[in-house]
């Protein structure tokens, strides 16, 4: 006989609660296994790049301090300023204080850094 669909989402549900019970048997193992590992080598958080500062025998160094590269993000270059120092670059959207000159009647000329 042709199993239903509402079958076919039982039989789904069991496997995926079975799949996670292997998981997590599967799981226990590797720590178990990690720890051991640890004991034997005598290793640190510091040592698995998982602590800040701390002491390390260079086995194991995040990319980050290894010398990889960044991007440097740009300067952002201020076009208009104001009498109380508020400044806007032109990007993105326009400040309260350049929204409440322009509706009074100034314009961005007014604000124009030269």
């Amino acid at each position: 006989m042709t199993k239903t669909y509402a079958q076919y989402i039982k039989q789904i549900e069991m496997l995926k609660a079975d799949a996670e019970k292997a998981r997590r048997k599967e799981v226990q193992g590797v720590i178990g296994r990690i720890r051991e590992a640890i004991v034997a080598y005598g290793l640190t958080a510091g040592d698995l790049g998982f602590a800040g500062k701390g002491k390390s025998t260079g086995k194991a160094v995040p990319a980050k301090k290894r010398g990889a590269k960044t991007k440097a993000k740009p300067v952002a270059v201020v076009k208009f300023r104001n009498d109380s120092g508020g400044t806007w670059g032109g990007r993105g959207k326009r400040p309260q204080w350049l929204r409440d000159a322009l509706a009074a009647g100034k314009t961005l000329a007014d604000f124009a850094v030269k």
